[in-house]
């Protein structure tokens, strides 16, 4: 069992070092990965608009930021259930989910052994991992409606002496907002806010995260866990959206990133859901100005309800949409979403799709550099350079597979030409010839020229 930081341990958050005017060898990873100057960096992280989870306990990390002064970041779901998966199947999603870009992993398991199982994704992970604390106090008790504060903060404690390096924590769902969600289609479809909701109906008694926040910044403060508030009042379907239940939970994580600020805890804010595509950008807006511009961590948005088994693409045009107008970083959804729990091509099909959605962000936002790559491949693409296109790809194993499978083997690495349009239609072919053409041809006489050259005398007419 790890053991626990004292009470009286320095307080060595990312903030707090910033705040002190210190750049830390983790800013200056950022700053380097970023292109960014490290004092800009320490500025973002002492004003709370960047983050950068980095528990003092994971020691194999590779540090990295969330903010709207840094690139579009993409989260991955992991994690086993009651009915599914056990460590090694977490652990090749784990890999899968780092080999395709992942920024960041978040370990959902539900099921059971689920100590064992993260404490192995931590070890196995140099990308910051995340978790629902609430999930694994669940599997503690006999019944949900058993559950204490006392627990709760337990497991979170457990959880950050493992080396968690953020964690989703209901805190900001009230007992006043579960009226709101009456008239809505899906009511709660966050698992942690349904659970919260529930506890609080029962027991006739205020959201325990919300009345021990004090306590739940002590621990996370002494392990430097960056606090990632979730909406537990996210909307589940397009006919709920930006509701008033939504922007009251939302109100209140903007009061409590004041009171973690106040004692150098990191925070995130997480985000829709289901929206419309033309309420994405206000969403944004909101978000930034209730929080006070912490970073916002946004599930998807899907902009549509009716693409069960292809809401990953649903789900990204939403994402790349949000990414452009300030989300920081973009949770993935996977082909599985509401159907099922995912696997590793899954996990594979849901990464791409969201690296294209925050790389389109980030072009969108002009960061610098951002198109550099797009540009490389596009020069690639026109010399007939497959190797290097495929190199440069979001997922070069299926840009090659793609390529090569209607091709004559012969032909893979030489052909000036794809099958789609084959030797004699290729546009990019006939291009190279027009291009070589207008390198040996006189040049073209401008139409000044042509004003003043002698104009050919008319047939005589009979």
């Amino acid at each position: 069992m790890p053991q626990y930081l004292s009470k009286t341990a320095p307080v060595l958050t990312q903030m707090r070092r910033a705040r002190q005017g210190e750049i830390t060898p983790q800013m200056e990873a950022v700053a380097a990965a970023e292109r960014l100057e490290p004092e800009l960096v320490r500025g973002e992280v002492a004003r709370g608009r960047m983050v950068i989870p980095a528990n003092i306990r994971h020691t194999n990390l590779a540090p990295m930021a969330i903010g709207i002064a840094s690139r579009c970041k993409v989260n991955a779901n992991i994690g086993n259930s009651p009915v599914s998966s056990g460590a090694e199947e977490e652990l090749c999603k784990l890999q899968t989910a780092l080999q395709y870009g992942a920024d960041t992993v978040m370990d959902l398991s539900t099921g059971k052994n689920i100590r064992p199982i993260r404490q192995a994704i931590i070890h196995a992970s140099p990308a910051p991992i995340g978790t629902v604390p609430i999930y694994e106090a669940i599997e503690m008790v006999k019944d949900p409606l058993d559950l204490t504060a006392d627990m709760l903060l337990e497991v979170i404690e457990y959880q950050a002496s493992q080396g968690v390096d953020y964690m989703t924590v209901h805190a900001g769902l009230l007992r006043e907002h579960i009226p709101l969600v009456r008239e809505r289609i899906t009511k709660i479809v966050s698992r942690g806010g349904s659970l919260m909701a529930q506890w609080m109906q029962h027991h006739n008694r205020q959201n325990p995260l919300f009345e021990r926040f004090d306590d739940l910044l002590d621990i996370a403060r002494r392990y430097d866990v960056t606090l990632s508030l979730g909406d537990g009042l996210r909307p589940g379907c397009l006919h709920d959206a930006s509701d008033k239940a939504q922007f009251a939970e939302l109100k209140t994580l903007g009061e409590l990133t004041l009171k973690a600020w106040e004692k150098d805890v990191q925070v995130m804010i997480e985000g829709p859901g289901h929206v419309p595509m033309d309420q994405i950008q206000m969403n944004m807006e909101v978000e930034r100005e209730l929080c006070h511009e912490a970073p916002f961590y946004v599930l998807g948005p899907l902009v549509i309800d009716i693409s069960p088994g292809y809401d990953h693409i649903a789900s990204a045009i939403g994402a790349a949409m949000a990414g452009w107008h300030g989300a920081s970083m973009l949770c993935y959804v996977t082909p599985k979403e509401h159907l099922g729990l995912p696997n590793q091509e899954d996990v594979r099909n849901g990464i791409v799709a969201y690296k294209i959605a925050a790389h389109a962000a980030d072009v969108a936002r002009g960061r610098p550099g951002a198109r550099d790559r797009d540009d490389e491949l596009s020069r690639a693409r026109y010399a007939f350079d497959w190797n290097r296109q495929f190199e440069l790809s979001l997922d070069p194993e299926r840009a090659k597979a793609y390529h090569d499978e209607t091709l004559p083997e012969d032909a893979h690495k030489s052909a000036e030409f794809c099958s789609m349009c084959g030797p004699k239609f290729c546009a990019y072919k006939i291009s190279h010839d027009v291009e070589g053409m207008m390198d040996t041809e006189p040049p073209a006489q401008t139409a000044a020229d042509s004003a003043h050259s002698p104009r050919p005398r008319r047939a005589a007419q009979g």
